[in-house]
């Protein structure tokens, strides 16, 4: 028992507070963004009951890294009939889910730092909608494990990836 001992090295005190003080950087690195992005959203600023309310969603991945797993979307206003909202954009093999009141669209598709996405969401409004509208909307995106670029926003959520969102608000007034 006493030669484990003596095969460990001697730590002087000095370097324990270097070591916290080296611990704490790592993991302030690890809260880093692994991708930042810039969004912007445009809406009408008035619509019609029962009228079209679309909305534009431009998403610029600004490094550092690039993002493997992304997802645009959002919360849409109570007004808007969640199962008939369609979409428009130019990225290929694009799928869409709802969760609870959010919908969200998806594209296995790597965003390099630069690169950037744009859609469109085309929905319509119900007879009865009034007030102002409001929507949260824009992209999150999942800092994952190579391997794990393929899982559903669920599973990820399970797991407990990391994940950031970047989102704006539209408001809109209903008028008659």
């Amino acid at each position: 028992m006493l030669a484990g001992a003596l095969l460990l090295p001697a730590v002087p005190a000095s370097a324990t507070t270097a070591t916290t003080a080296t611990a704490a950087k790592s993991a302030a690195v690890m809260d880093d963004p692994f991708s930042v992005f810039k969004v912007t959203l445009k809406a009408p600023k008035t619509a019609k009951a029962g009228g079209r309310l679309n909305y534009t969603i431009s998403a610029i991945n600004t490094g550092p890294y690039y993002a493997d797993r992304w997802f645009l979307g959002g919360e849409f206003p109570k007004g808007v009939d969640l199962k008939r909202i369609r979409f428009r954009t130019s990225i290929a093999d694009t799928e869409c889910f709802l969760e609870g009141r959010a919908f969200y669209c998806f594209a296995n598709q790597v965003m390099e730092k630069g690169d950037s996405v744009t859609m469109i969401f085309e929905t319509k409004l119900s007879k009865k909608a009034k007030g102002v509208q409001k929507a949260t909307l824009g992209i999150i995106t999942y800092d994952v494990d190579q391997g794990a670029e393929n899982m559903s926003k669920e599973e990820l959520d399970r797991l407990g990836f990391p994940v950031r969102g970047y989102a704006k608000t539209a408001k809109t007034k209903i008028v008659r």
